[in-house]
C-alpha cells in the first residue's frame, strides 16, 4: 500500500483526500440489446480494494470490463489515471478472470511469462520475473508443470501470478475464487491481500460472496437488480491487516447483515 494511502494503525483505510485512480461517472452498460446497468458512479483510490456485489446479471462483470477497456459504455465516462478509457491498457490494468484463461499447452511459468513476452521482454528476464511471481504465490516449485497437473487453487494462483508479474498497478478480478471451496477461498483471499499490499496494487473485485467482500474490501459497492443502479457504497470498518479471526468480530457480522438486507430488499421487490 502506498505511503499516501496507508491507514493509521488499527483503523480502516482513510483515502478520501486522495485523488481517485479510477472514476466511473454516469455510466450505462449493455450486453446486446439488454441494458445491464445505468447511471453507475463510483471512484477507486490508489491502493484501495473495492468490491462490486449484487444479484446475478446486474452488470458487475460488465462494469469491470468497461473499466478495463474491453467494453465501451453506452453513456457516461470511465477515467483511469486521469484519462478516458477507450480500449485495453495492459501497461496499466491487469485482469484475473473466473475461467482463468490459462493456456493448457504452456507450463505454469510460461503462462505467467506470456504478458511479458507480448511486451517484448527478453527471455532471460521473463523467466526470472515469472519464477519470482510464482514464488510470491507459493508456487516456486511448480514452474514446469502444466495446468492439468495443478489443483484448482494452484491454477488460480498461477493466474494471480500472471497478473502480478506485469507492472500494471490496477488489478481487476472477476469472481476469481468462485470455483473453489470456502476454506481455499479464505486462504487465497488472505494471501492475495498480502501480495497486493506488497505490490502496491489497486483492486476492483467482483464477487457473489458477501463474507468474501466484507473480509477483503476497503469499500463495497452494492448494485441492484438489472438494469442496475448503485444502491449503496459501504465502508468496511475492519482494521488491517485482516486475519480469519476478523470474521468473528461483531463489526464483521453487522456488515454482512447490512449487505444481506440491501440485497434481500431486492428479492422482495
Amino acid at each position: 500500500m502506498s505511503a499516501a494511502a496507508a491507514p493509521a494503525a488499527g483503523s480502516p483505510p482513510l483515502r478520501d483526500a486522495v485523488e481517485p485512480v479510477i472514476s466511473v461517472t454516469d455510466v450505462s452498460l449493455s450486453y446486446g440489446p439488454v441494458l445491464a446497468a445505468h447511471d453507475l458512479t463510483f471512484d477507486v483510490r490508489p491502493g484501495e480494494f473495492v468490491s462490486l456485489i449484487g444479484p446475478s446479471g446486474c452488470g458487475k462483470s460488465t462494469a469491470l470490463r468497461a473499466i478495463g477497456g474491453l467494453l465501451a459504455p453506452q453513456s457516461g465516462a470511465v477515467i483511469v489515471n486521469g484519462s478516458p478509457v477507450t480500449g485495453p491498457r495492459p501497461s496499466e490494468i491487469s485482469f484475473v478472470f473466473q475461467d482463468l484463461a490459462l493456456y493448457p499447452w504452456r507450463s505454469a511459468r510460461r503462462n505467467v511469462e506470456i504478458a511479458l513476452q507480448f511486451a517484448g521482454v527478453s527471455s532471460r528476464e521473463r523467466r526470472t520475473r515469472a519464477m519470482d511471481a510464482l514464488a510470491a504465490v507459493g508456487l516456486g516449485d511448480v514452474g514446469d508443470r502444466f495446468p492439468s497437473q495443478l489443483s484448482g487453487g494452484m491454477q488460480q494462483r498461477v493466474a494471480i501470478a500472471r497478473a502480478l508479474v506485469s507492472d500494471a498497478k490496477i488489478l481487476l478480478l472477476d469472481e476469481p475464487f468462485a470455483a473453489l471451496d470456502e476454506q481455499t477461498r479464505l486462504k487465497l483471499g488472505g494471501q492475495l491481500l498480502t501480495l497486493l499490499e506488497e505490490h502496491g496494487k489497486t483492486v476492483v473485485f467482483v464477487t457473489h460472496s458477501l463474507s468474501e467482500a466484507a473480509y477483503l474490501s476497503d469499500r463495497i459497492v452494492v448494485m441492484g437488480p438489472r438494469p442496475a443502479t448503485i444502491k449503496d457504497t459501504i465502508t468496511v470498518p475492519l482494521a488491517r491487516p485482516r486475519h480469519p479471526s476478523s470474521m468473528r468480530e461483531a463489526e464483521f457480522h453487522s456488515l454482512t447483515d447490512q449487505l444481506t438486507g440491501l440485497l434481500y430488499d431486492d428479492a422482495n421487490e
